[in-house]
Formats: C-alpha cells, sequence, structure tokens
C-alpha cells in the first residue's frame, strides 16, 4: 500500500513539472506559419503565370508545328505566300482562292487544330492566331501573329518561329 501511494505521488509531481504551450508561444507559431503562408501565396502566383505564359508560347508552336503539316502535304508554289491559320481580326480564317491579284493566300488550319484558347484571358478565343509561310528558294519561313482579344497583353506579332519564348509575353 505504501508503495502504491509513492507511485500515485510520483505520478502527481511529475505532472505538475509538465507544462502546456504559453499564449506567448502559440502567438510566435502562429505568425511564423503565417509568414511562410505569405511567401508561398507569391510563389504560386508566380508560377501561375509562367505556366500560362507558357501555355501561349505552346499555343503558338503548335500552329507552326501545323503550318508545316499542311506545307508537308500542300505545296507552296516558288515565291508565293500563304496565312494559314484559326483566327485573324477575331474571324475564323476562311480559304479564299489563290489568283495572281491576291500575293497572300490564305488558308484555315482548322484540319489540324479544333481550337485554341487564350490561357491568359480567360480561355477566350484568340484575336489573331496564323503563320505566314512564306517560300524562298526552297526555304520555308514561318512567321507567328498570336494576338489577344484583350488590349493589355501583348504576345507575338509578326515573330520569327526561333523568337518564340516566354520572355517575349508581355501581361500589364
Amino acid at each position: 500500500m505504501l508503495e502504491r501511494l509513492k507511485e500515485i505521488w510520483l505520478d502527481a509531481k511529475q505532472m505538475r513539472d509538465e507544462r502546456g504551450l504559453t499564449l506567448i508561444e502559440l502567438l510566435v507559431v502562429v505568425v511564423i506559419l503565417g509568414i511562410i503562408a505569405a511567401i508561398a501565396v507569391v510563389a504560386i502566383g508566380g508560377l501561375i503565370e509562367n505556366s500560362r505564359k507558357d501555355a501561349v508560347v505552346s499555343d503558338a508552336k503548335q500552329l507552326v508545328s501545323a503550318a508545316k503539316l499542311y506545307a508537308s502535304s500542300n505545296p507552296i508554289q516558288a515565291g508565293e505566300s500563304i496565312i494559314l491559320g484559326v483566327n485573324e481580326n477575331g474571324n475564323p480564317i476562311t480559304s479564299t482562292p489563290s489568283s495572281a491579284s491576291v500575293p497572300v493566300r490564305k488558308e484555315s488550319l482548322g484540319k489540324y487544330i479544333d481550337t485554341m484558347k487564350d490561357a491568359l484571358n480567360s480561355d477566350a478565343d484568340y484575336k489573331d492566331s496564323f503563320v505566314l509561310v512564306e517560300e524562298n528558294k526552297g526555304k520555308y519561313t514561318y512567321t507567328v501573329t498570336l494576338t489577344s482579344k484583350k488590349t493589355t497583353n501583348e504576345y507575338f506579332e509578326e515573330v520569327a518561329a526561333s523568337d518564340l519564348k516566354r520572355s517575349a509575353i508581355e501581361v500589364k
């Protein structure tokens, strides 16, 4: 019995030695977590914007790839220029017959690309999304125009296919 009382007394003494968190310690932990969350929100916001810019660059490269597919299956005549795309001035590009009085022929890439949505403008259609393909001595050059309906966004306007980079995109 005496041993049992000693155990109870030691347990009680041990409980007195253990203490919980004070209000100050709890506030310090909350402040540290708040600072970490604020840093994470800023970093994640930048990642999201960069991924949207990457989607625009990917769309531009997809236009070039579709134009290359078109050019390989529909040879372009010597010295001829063709506009291949999805939208021009907000309207779908439709085929226009080639004639001597029209220096640039327009063809739709609808066969190769279903739709293109502007990742930086709430997935709306692009205002302009086309590639100018020019043939010169058996060599093709591809110039991309990809613009947003939003006037504050600047993407690519007559940019060579090799210069399609995220750093060229401006969002204001």
